[in-house]
Parts: C-alpha cells; sequence; structure tokens
C-alpha cells in the first residue's frame, strides 16, 4: 500500500509535466542548442522546484479550498483576469526588444538557477498540485501533512522522479 503513494507522486507528477511549460521548452531549447546533459541540469533543479510546489499545495491545500468555495465573486475576477490577460499577450506585438534581456541572461547563466526558477516561479504547476490534492483526498487516498513521514516521502520521491523523467524524455 505504501508503494502505491509514490505511483501516485508518479503518475500525477509525469500528467502535469507533459504540457509545455517555461521548464520543459528550456530543457528542449537547451538539448538543441547545447547538448542533453545540459538540459539535464535545468531538469534536476526544476524537479526540486516542483517538489517544493508541491508540498506547499499540500500545505495550504484545504484553507486555499475553503476560501474559494466561499468566496465565488474571486473564481469569477480570477476567470476574467486571466482571460483579459491571455487576450492582451495573444494580441501584443512583439516588436520591441528589451535592453534588461540582456542582464537577465547574465544572472541565469548556471542551468541549475534556471532550471530552479522556472519550475518554481509557475503559478499554474500550483494550481495543478492543488487541484491534484483535492482528488486525491476525495477518492480515499487521504494525503496531508500529517501522513506518516515515509508516506510523504514516498510521495514526493514520486512527484521529483516523475518530474525529471518527464523532462528527460
Amino acid at each position: 500500500m505504501l508503494i502505491l503513494y509514490f505511483f501516485i507522486g508518479l503518475l500525477a507528477s509525469i500528467i502535469g509535466a507533459l504540457p509545455l511549460g517555461a521548464s520543459n521548452i528550456a530543457v528542449i531549447n537547451t538539448t538543441l542548442k547545447q547538448n542533453a546533459s545540459q538540459a539535464f541540469k535545468i531538469a534536476i533543479a526544476a524537479g526540486i522546484a516542483e517538489v517544493i510546489l508541491s508540498y506547499y499545495a499540500l500545505h495550504f491545500n484545504m484553507a486555499v479550498k475553503d476560501f474559494f468555495n466561499a468566496n465565488q465573486w474571486l473564481q469569477i475576477s480570477i476567470a476574467i483576469l486571466l482571460l483579459g490577460i491571455g487576450s492582451f499577450l495573444f494580441f501584443k506585438s512583439n516588436n520591441r526588444k528589451s535592453k534588461s534581456a540582456t542582464k537577465s541572461n547574465k544572472l541565469l547563466k548556471s542551468k541549475y538557477a534556471t532550471g530552479f526558477l522556472l519550475g518554481l516561479l509557475n503559478p499554474p504547476v500550483l494550481v495543478y498540485w492543488l487541484v491534484v490534492y483535492g482528488f486525491i483526498n476525495t477518492n480515499n487516498i487521504m494525503l496531508s501533512l500529517q501522513s506518516s513521514l515515509l508516506v510523504l516521502f514516498l510521495f514526493f520521491v514520486g512527484v521529483y522522479a516523475g518530474k525529471i523523467l518527464t523532462l528527460y524524455i
């Protein structure tokens, strides 16, 4: 039964990492422009960030769920805001080149830093893990911070392995 938590973490992480995100694109781009070992550095650090985000979502799962259920206006506001931002970005022209891009490139020379920052600064991943924990806890598989240390360890090892496996493939 304990190994089930590893496979749940593995499967949830693979499903969450399949859609193209910033870390996926960085791994693909690095593989094409440099080599697979440099891309693997990004994947390692992105896996650590994925575990941090999934832990954070586990910690605040019930509080966020109760808050969103009590405030439907917030759900509607977020949907409208995301739709507006998406529309703006869709119709925005990319003619201007930023001068600050060269400065930020110097900060992100390390592939580990790139992978970690791209993995950690990814709000959709946090929302995904909130949904995953809601789904897990409604299907007779309880996972919380009060779970045994072995259960949490196996689950987070599965999350890490799933993220690295998906990015490496």
